[in-house]
């Protein structure tokens, strides 16, 4: 064992002798420049910060940088929310706002441009795009069929009505302020109509994600909830095309053909996809071959977000059906969740929350009557909305109770309202005043959401209480 050991370091040191006297030798050798020897030109060393600099600014290196900081950030505000009865997702798009030009761009301009440059967004744009469908798509698998079939008329009824009010409303309120707050050159069409799917979009994946962490997802409260956001966020992006087309003058051929194409690869996902991929994977359950089953989960998935991306209607609904279609079974849809959740909501969803963030600028009201006419947004959006929501429910039968939470769960704006704020701001149709006050209403509106549902839960349980109040008293 001894000879062993000392055998060691004099192999190494033999070789490594040899490898260096080769290396010595070649330094001498003349460098082939095509036209006979040349001298050996040599470049001047860099400094170490320099090279540290350079291997920070590389895009795999700068990549992995930001993804920590999104992460740690988006962590650290999560818990703050969850301090304060927010949902996480609150923090984590306020740690975006944080990150980027609203705060940490002000405060540190150049570390902000050496942190996040224009030229990198693109990338974390993409992942965090991925990130979004996988957890739509365990949204989407966690969803029992047979129930959301059974409320599936109360939720088109409640989620078309909080669609067509607070649209109107969007409309009416355009009307005013159009004149002091449109961009040049855009016609009062393209801005009602925009200011219409402001007022009426839900955050279908933000209101997922509050119905998960508040456990309802089983719950007859949050199918119904999740049922109406899904069918909600289908139409209303199915009217954003509309609402695109017309600003484009590209006329309405191309909405109907979206719609139908739409139409037709549902069709298709329930009724060939679905026994399909149930047959596949019981073949390989049988065979034990659970790879072979989740490899063809993932394909189907990662299609059906191309297929609707591709329609669309946004890669999310894809994601979303495929997680419909999954069998009901419930080991597979364990296998599944395993794979998927903790990857997909502990680190790739964050960064869907704060690129948002990274987009959006708040310091753009400066003058006092600007927020008189944001306080009239806000009426507008939480009244359509909220109330729009609320008495649709309570008409189609639900309890006060229930349908004061729907109207709260589906007041719930979040990203999917900052994603089309930006379409509208790149589109010039939304002026910089607007578009602020916009997003100060998305955030405001989400943040309401947890409240609200304390609120809702107080009563209730203080009507319960009430209402076992005389039958205490004949028992005792």
């Amino acid at each position: 064992m001894r000879k062993q050991t000392l055998l060691y370091p004099v192999i190494i040191g033999i070789f490594g002798g040899l490898i260096w006297f080769i290396i010595n030798q070649g330094n001498h050798l003349p460098v082939n420049g095509g036209g006979g020897a040349v001298p050996v030109a040599t470049a001047a060393p860099l400094s170490l910060g320099q090279q540290w600099l350079d291997t920070i600014r590389h895009p795999l290196s700068l990549l992995l940088l930001q993804i920590i900081l999104i992460v740690v950030t988006a962590r650290v505000f999560g818990k703050l929310a969850r301090y304060i009865k927010q949902p996480a997702v609150v923090g984590e798009i306020v740690a975006g706002i944080c990150l980027g030009p609203s705060l940490l761009g002000w405060l540190l301009p150049g570390g902000s441009s050496f942190l996040f440059p224009a030229e990198s967004l693109k990338t974390l744009q993409f992942l965090s795009q991925i990130g979004l469908a996988f957890f739509m798509f365990i949204v989407g698998m966690e969803l029992d069929a047979s129930k959301v079939k059974n409320k599936a008329h109360v939720a088109v009824m409640i989620s078309h009505v909080s669609i067509v009010f607070p649209f109107f409303l969007g409309v009416w309120l355009a009307y005013y302020i159009f004149p002091n707050f449109a961009p040049a050159n855009v016609g009062f069409i393209s801005f009602a109509l925009f200011m219409g799917i402001a007022m009426s979009i839900t955050a279908f994946p933000v209101l997922a994600r509050i119905v998960q962490e508040r456990k309802l997802s089983g719950t007859p409260l949050g199918i119904l909830a999740i049922t109406c956001a899904a069918a909600d966020d289908v139409t209303a992006w199915c009217i954003l095309a509309a609402v695109v087309a017309i600003a484009k003058a590209t006329g309405f051929a191309g909405t109907l053909i979206t719609l139908g194409a739409a139409l037709l690869f549902v069709g298709i996902m329930l009724y060939v996809i679905k026994p399909w991929l149930g047959k596949q994977i019981r073949k390989y359950t049988a065979a034990g071959n659970k790879v072979a089953a989740v490899a063809t989960v993932f394909l189907v998935v990662l299609l059906s977000a191309w297929i609707t991306e591709v329609i669309g209607i946004h890669a999310l609904f894809g994601a979303f059906l495929a997680g419909v279609i999954m069998p009901a079974d419930a080991t597979i849809k364990t296998w599944l969740t395993d794979k998927v959740e903790d990857i997909s909501v502990l680190l790739l969803l964050p960064i869907f929350f704060a690129f948002t963030g990274l987009r959006t600028q708040i310091g753009l009201l400066s003058a006092g009557h600007l927020w008189a006419v944001f306080g009239l947004i806000m009426l507008v959006a939480v009244g359509g909305k909220f109330g729009g929501s609320a008495l649709t429910a309570r008409l189609m039968g639900q309890s006060w109770t229930d349908a004061t939470a729907i109207g709260a769960l589906m007041n719930t704006r979040g990203l999917m309202e900052l994603i089309v704020l930006n379409l509208g701001y790149d589109l010039g149709i939304l002026s910089p005043e607007i578009f602020a006050m916009l997003v100060l209403m998305a955030l405001a509106t989400t943040f309401m959401t947890g409240p609200l549902l304390d609120m809702v839960k107080h009563f209730e349980s203080k009507r319960s209480w009430k209402a076992s109040g005389p039958m205490k008293a004949s028992l005792e």
